[in-house]
């Protein structure tokens, strides 16, 4: 297996950074490049994985006094006092399964000083393979949301400290 690379994500990688995104969809939210954009600008982390310097995935985390509308994040606003909240992660297909998911996670757990590491996983439509990776990396569901009609998604944390 090559080495994995993290580093912080610079602008300039948002063109492929959405490419992965859209294809990752309907796992990972639906953007515009301009929109990703603006996350971006938000996030107090914000990284890709290379594999042989080619970005193969990348994560965004956001910190609770960040302006985001989603109805997830301001579940974990209303109901954890110091958090990161886990907006997006995804990996290109060509390069899933090799443990870039993880190794992301590792790297925003050593950066961050947050008690909780926050994120949501789709349970309607049901991603099972993310529920199985959220478990083995030591998540837990604190609730169960409808976020819109026919959509439902686990609210999920892990303790970093304390």
């Amino acid at each position: 297996m090559n080495d994995i690379t993290i580093r912080a994500m610079s602008a300039s990688d948002l063109e492929v950074v959405w490419a992965i995104n859209q294809e990752n969809v309907p796992a990972v939210g639906e953007e515009t490049l301009k929109d990703l954009a603006k996350l971006h600008e938000q996030c107090v982390i914000a990284l890709v994985a290379e594999v042989s310097g080619k970005i193969a995935g990348f994560c965004m985390v956001l910190l609770p006094d960040a302006d985001y509308g989603s109805p997830n994040f301001k579940f974990f606003c209303d109901h954890l006092d110091d958090f990161i909240y886990l907006d997006r992660v995804a990996v290109t297909s060509e390069f899933q399964g090799m443990g870039i998911g993880a190794a992301l996670y590792s790297e925003v757990a050593k950066m961050s000083d947050a008690t909780w590491f926050a994120l949501e996983v789709n349970t309607k439509p049901r991603n099972e393979g993310s529920l199985r990776f959220h478990a083995r990396e030591g998540f837990v569901q604190m609730e169960e949301l409808e976020t819109r009609p026919g959509k439902m998604v686990s609210l999920m944390v892990k303790k970093l400290k304390g």
